[in-house]
């Protein structure tokens, strides 16, 4: 039993990591759903969902399962394969970066604990699923095939709607994921690594703590290619319902509506993730090593300890729900553009401020670099 047992032990573990992290995002996504209608309502003077569960809180398991109980309607000229298949690759596409984000830092210690030897030569949980040598890559990468899904949903449909807006999200993809790409490699220059943990560890060891310091111009590129990626307001044309009706998901109902409702909320709260991780410091706290030193808590709160973790994981959650609610406001606060301003804004402003930016960070790294 015990040789089973630790064969089978990393596996168990990876996906115990996998479980948590699915049911966590699941969970934010849900009430990320609930807060932009009650943010929502307090910009446009109304109450919001406030009828199932005290102050509505019930209200995404009731949407859930109106989803997951009403009828659902296939075109009759669909592919239905590829009808089928889309809102599971927009969904999939989604959550396969979550895999690669430190959600926290190591916890060091003695895990001798465990049974039938498991804690044997264990000295640090790192709080993530996987460690990729290039997380940066992986994560863009993955989210340009979930345009795939979106586009399928179009062609897949047989609806002129649906078609429209498959093919206006392919080309807001290639138009913004350049931009995207660009604001990126400067962070990945002053980290020296394509390494998600390694770039939270270059920030902490940094004069500005933060990347978002040096790299201002890189984040707000970032920031508004991240509302192009994931066609929210003012960038949402793939949808655009007085245009297109639903756009790209005009035909589904039922619960692949909910796939493509999910899906757009996951990615939502995966470039807000990455935002953080990039240009905030992730899970880092600036002093609060130095606190925990200072009132001489180092060994609840110092580095490595389960204190320090706890908050730690706390402060980059909070950072995300800023990013989050700022996705809410603009929504609340800003129109839609027409769709050749969005391509004109994107190729003729937007990626020439990237480029401009890494020029002027390879001179600035260069000059560093040669003098000092």
């Amino acid at each position: 039993m015990e040789p089973i047992v630790k064969t089978l032990f990393p596996f168990i573990v990876i996906s115990v990591g996998i479980i948590a992290v699915f049911g966590g995002v699941m969970m934010i996504v849900a009430y990320t759903v609930l807060a932009e209608r009650k943010v929502l309502g307090w910009i446009q003077g109304r109450i919001g969902p406030n009828r199932v569960g005290p102050w509505g809180l019930f209200q995404p398991f009731a949407d859930l399962l109106k989803f997951i109980l009403k009828e659902e309607l296939i075109p009759d000229q669909s592919t239905r394969f590829i009808f089928y298949l889309a809102p599971l690759v927009a969904l999939t596409c989604a959550f396969m970066p979550m895999i690669v984000y430190p959600f926290g830092p190591e916890i060091v210690g003695s895990f001798d604990f465990l049974p039938y030897g498991l804690g044997e030569g264990i000295k640090s949980l790192p709080l993530r699923v996987a460690d990729l040598d290039v997380g940066v890559l992986y994560v863009l990468a993955i989210t340009s095939v979930g345009v795939y899904g979106i586009a399928l949903a179009g062609w897949s449909s047989n609806s002129k709607y649906s078609l429209m807006g498959g093919l206006r999200s392919s080309a807001q993809m290639i138009s913004y994921e350049l931009a995207m790409g660009a604001s990126v490699i400067g962070v990945v220059m002053l980290a020296g690594s394509l390494s998600l943990g390694d770039i939270i560890n270059a920030q902490i060891n940094s004069t500005f703590r933060w990347f978002i310091i040096p790299q201002f111009i890189g984040f707000v590129v970032f920031l508004i290619a991240a509302f192009a990626e994931t066609n929210r307001v003012p960038f949402d044309l793939p949808e655009a319902e007085t245009e297109l009706v639903a756009g790209f998901h005009t035909e589904y109902s039922a619960l692949k509506f909910a796939l493509f409702f999910m899906a757009e909320y996951v990615n939502m709260f995966t470039v807000s993730v990455m935002a953080v991780t990039l240009f905030l410091g992730g899970w880092y706290i600036p002093g609060l090593d130095y606190l925990a030193r200072t009132v001489g808590m180092e060994w609840l709160f110092g580095v490595g300890t389960i204190g320090y973790a706890l908050i730690s994981h706390v402060g980059f959650l909070l950072k995300i729900f800023a990013f989050l609610f700022f996705y809410i406001w603009v929504r609340g606060t800003l129109p839609r553009f027409r769709f050749d301003q969005l391509m004109n804004f994107g190729w003729k402003f937007l990626l020439p401020v990237a480029l401009a930016n890494v020029i002027l960070t390879v001179v600035v790294v260069f000059l560093v670099g040669r003098f000092w």
